[in-house]
């Protein structure tokens, strides 16, 4: 992928970032997958909503102009001849809507962590804002950029596995068997914070967003079970889910973070009239694929069988392991190609895509509801239209 878009460097895009001090994980991720292709430079931040600590990370960090907030950020790099052309969020959920439609509006386009918004209301508005504005917002959903997820969505599409019937999905975790301590534990088991759903939240729609993207088929309803497993939590740490897809397709979700023995273990299994497949997010370099009635094959990334829809994300020969911070810069030079196409009038790359905020807006209509569901003992709904 990079190798073919040398040609781009010269042109960086100037980036900012709301969150993610130089103490949060989530923020440090992105400025890896940001600066992994060369493709933007990090030069303005609002780290933390902390002006002391906002203004140590930005020095820590490099960045050379740090601001006390969001709206501060966004109203003065706006005004900038050098200001920034996309902003990363990397905040808790309950402040997605808020910074990202202050830089919208602004005409600076914004690539935002997952989910997308903690309220479904907020998600709605977030949308709207989105489409009023000529800026670009990109989801970092990063399972998508995985070279072979990329090769399974385009395997379903070309027909391999035929008529889609079953599809199953898991995300299960162990770190918060116990109670934990800590700011990562604490924003996310907040529901003020995180939104209604917890493990819902945060790693389930990972879940339910790669089972989309890689089937195409949308979920019209589902029974959720939900649980808080851990005493006094406030948000579910397990859910089971029940899913009906268009078309007649049937799933099972389940994820957890009161799993022990799981670290990050995001599975996909999908079968269709034709055949079947899976793939393993802590292996993701193979996907299995078995055609009904012959033996199953393994197809590795940019090995034999590979199609275009994968090699044009990797970077380096089979063999060589590619993981989650090399999938994670895949969304930021897509986002990049976008980007730029925008800044010169014209249109990206062939086969560049991302998750958009109708993802983001589909995640948060599935996490709300499994809440509605689970309250009325794992009754079918419909997710919201």
């Amino acid at each position: 992928m990079v190798t073919g878009r040398n040609e781009t460097l010269g042109r960086r895009i100037r980036l900012g970032m709301v969150g993610g001090g130089n103490d949060a994980f989530i923020g440090g991720v992105h400025r890896i997958a940001a600066r992994l292709d060369d493709r933007f430079e990090l030069v303005a931040g609002a780290l933390s909503s902390t002006p002391d600590k906002a203004r140590a990370s930005a020095e820590a960090l490099g960045i050379p102009r740090s601001y006390d907030d969001f709206r501060q950020m966004a109203s003065r790099e706006a005004r900038r001849k050098d200001g920034i052309e996309a902003v990363s969020i990397v905040t808790p959920n309950h402040v997605h809507y808020a910074a990202a439609r202050e830089f919208l509006k602004r005409g600076i386009h914004v690539i935002c962590d997952k989910p997308l918004t903690s309220t479904l209301a907020d998600a709605k508005k977030l949308v709207k804002a989105a489409e009023d504005s000529d800026a670009l917002f990109v989801l970092t959903h990063n399972y998508t950029g995985y070279p072979m997820v990329r090769q399974a969505r385009q395997m379903v599409a070309d027909g391999a596995l035929g008529r889609i019937r079953v599809v199953q999905v898991e995300y299960p975790q162990d770190w918060l068997t116990e109670h934990q301590e800590g700011k990562q534990a604490e924003w996310r088991t907040d529901p003020e914070r995180s939104g209604a759903g917890g493990s819902t939240g945060d790693i389930g729609t990972h879940a339910y967003n790669l089972a989309c993207y890689v089937t195409g088929l949308r979920a019209t309803q589902l029974a959720a079970d939900l649980d808080a497993f851990v005493e006094g939590r406030r948000v579910d740490d397990n859910g089971h889910v029940l899913l009906r897809f268009e078309g007649g397709a049937k799933g099972m979700l389940w994820c957890s973070q009161v799993a022990p023995g799981n670290e990050n273990a995001l599975r996909l299994r999908v079968y269709g009239e034709k055949g079947g497949f899976e793939w393993a997010q802590e292996d993701p370099n193979y996907l299995w694929h078995t055609p009904l009635g012959q033996p199953k094959r393994l197809l590795t990334r940019n090995g034999a069988g590979a199609t275009e829809a994968g090699t044009r994300l990797s970077r380096v020969p089979p063999g060589h392991p590619e993981g989650y911070l090399e999938g994670f810069a895949n969304i930021y030079s897509e986002a990049a190609d976008a980007i730029l196409a925008a800044r010169e009038g014209r249109a990206p790359e062939s086969g560049t895509h991302y998750p958009t905020v109708q993802d983001g807006l589909d995640g948060v209509r599935f996490v709300d509801a499994c809440v509605r569901s689970s309250k009325a003992d794992a009754r079918w709904v419909r997710l919201d239209g």
